[in-house]
């Protein structure tokens, strides 16, 4: 691909490292620039990829940035993603997309307006385990999905993050957190969502951080961190989803789908790679397929990790005039799905869905190499 979206970055904590750092990897996209309200945050993060260092309304204005990729913290998604459209700019978000289906109406209302495409991670889906697990479903190689479970479980952020506060606070916690690796797995698997029911806890009032350079400091804790969620899907299949920062220890493999004539373990959805095992009824078979898929390769000390395949694949999709995989269709309605989980935690009902969307288009190993430079 000859042409490239000029890519810039707001946002230059943590997760800016991988985007800056594995964009090389993609046609179709040239990182260029990155802001920051902390403008030492932006210089340093210039400094280590070669990039150059804006205000947040240098970089909105800059002719050569097309796509602006929002790496801010989760309640300032919205304002920011509206900010980069308003501009008149294409926005890719971190996940979660947005912190309610209003707020991400609101986006594509100003997106639709403008003629500009909105996209979100996660982008793990993507990932040649979860499209191999995409594909066998969509061969019944287990027959129809029935049911299935999902856990993620741990003791919690505050051990290795050096500022962790955002996740106790509304908008983070192991829904929208970590829910958008699983639920959009599901999602693209299974398609889309009809209701939930769930029951939701907090262990504790407070969390003491034990990471440096604030260790001692107290979090209060102001969501759910514990999450138990049945999700029936539109295709009649119905998951136990159980998300808690809880948890020290335990024995439940990470996605597991029941089907009719077998099962269907498919590994952890918040990376692109893992091994996917399927029995045929109760036996663990081979799955009879061809599936050299380049998102399944180790690149990354030992790792599968290939994030900004969702944004490259958004600017190839500008460029070519066809759908993108990371839509705000898509995205919103995993919004959807965790938010009313998390109302039906806090109210004890049954909580229909009024979002749906359609399933991305499947990731084929020809397809992902055409998203690679």
């Amino acid at each position: 691909m000859s042409k490239s979206l000029g890519i810039g970055v707001i946002g230059c904590g943590n997760i800016s490292a991988a985007y800056m750092r594995l964009a090389p990897l993609f046609a179709g996209i040239e990182m260029r620039a990155c802001a920051d309200l902390n403008a030492d945050a932006a210089k340093t993060r210039a400094e280590e990829y070669d990039l150059r260092a804006e205000t947040i309304e240098g970089l909105l204005a800059a002719d050569d940035i097309d796509i602006v990729v929002n790496l801010t913290v989760p309640n300032a998604h919205f304002a920011v993603s509206k900010q980069v459209l308003e501009a008149g700019k294409h926005v890719y978000s971190e996940k979660p997309f947005v912190l309610s289906l209003q707020e991400g109406l609101d986006l594509k209302a100003i997106a639709d307006a403008k003629g500009l495409r909105v996209g979100s991670a996660p982008d793990t889906f993507m990932g040649g385990a979860h499209q191999l697990a995409r594909h066998l479903v969509d061969a019944g190689a287990v027959g129809r999905i029935v049911s299935g479970t999902c856990f993620v479980q741990s003791p919690g952020m505050e051990m290795w993050h050096p500022n962790p506060d955002f996740f106790f606070q509304p908008g983070g916690g192991p829904i929208l957190d970590l829910g958008p690796y699983y639920i959009s797995n599901l999602v693209q698997l299974l398609g889309p969502v009809a209701r939930v029911t769930a029951l939701s806890s907090s262990a504790s009032e407070y969390r003491t951080i034990t990471s440096e350079p604030r260790n001692g400091e107290k979090i209060k804790v102001e969501t759910p961190t514990t999450i138990h969620a049945v999700m029936q899907f539109v295709s009649g299949a119905q998951i136990t989803y159980c998300a808690s920062w809880d948890v020290w220890e335990h024995g439940h493999s990470n996605m597991e789908l029941y089907g009719t004539t077998g099962t269907l373990h498919v590994p952890d959805p918040n990376f692109f790679g893992g091994e996917v095992r399927m029995t045929e009824k109760s036996a663990f078979v081979n799955p009879s397929v061809d599936w050299d898929h380049p998102f399944s390769k180790a690149n990354d000390n030992g790792r599968a990790n290939y994030r900004c395949a969702g944004l490259a694949d958004m600017a190839q999709a500008i460029l070519n005039d066809r759908p993108h995989r990371c839509s705000d269709d898509f995205a919103l309605h995993v919004v959807d799905v965790m938010t009313a989980i998390l109302h039906s935690g806090e109210t004890k009902t049954l909580v229909e869905l009024s979002s749906t969307c359609e399933r991305p288009e499947a990731l084929t190993p020809d397809a992902a190499a055409a998203l690679l430079a």
